[in-house]
């Protein structure tokens, strides 16, 4: 007797992909939040969506440096996969598979850090300037 299975369809939450790429790049809500001048709430609610809205989902996708198709798509199973399995120079990623491999250049970060940080400082102390007048 032969059997038939049927791969059921991967039921997505794009929500919860969003939040787990967002995790893996060491990003937190506040910050994404600050990014998209939205609440740190905001950002939980939209993490809790099975479905984003498209426009929204490209303007997270550009601050965290994502495509939007790679947080839809996104696939935690295959990714810890690839990144168990990535033999660098040789490195090879399966077909189909999603992968968060990026060149990242420590300085670029730490600068990039330092401005973030910078900006916050001073917008912070333009708000006392104002409140001590």
């Amino acid at each position: 007797m032969a059997t038939d299975t049927m791969e059921k369809p991967i039921k997505r939450h794009v929500g919860r992909n969003l939040q787990r790429v967002r995790i893996y790049f060491g990003i937190k809500q506040d910050a994404l939040a600050k990014d998209l001048d939205m609440s740190q709430q905001a950002i939980s609610k939209i993490e809790q969506q099975e479905e984003i809205e498209p426009g929204l989902l490209k303007k997270i996708s550009e601050v965290i440096g994502v495509s939007p198709e790679m947080i839809e798509n996104f696939d935690a199973e295959r990714a810890i996969y690839n990144i168990n399995n990535y033999n660098y120079p040789e490195a090879t990623i399966t077909e189909g598979s999603t992968a968060i491999v990026q060149q990242i250049n420590p300085v670029e970060k730490i600068v990039e850090l330092y401005e973030r940080l910078l900006k916050s400082e001073r917008e912070k102390i333009e708000l006392l300037k104002v409140s001590n007048k």
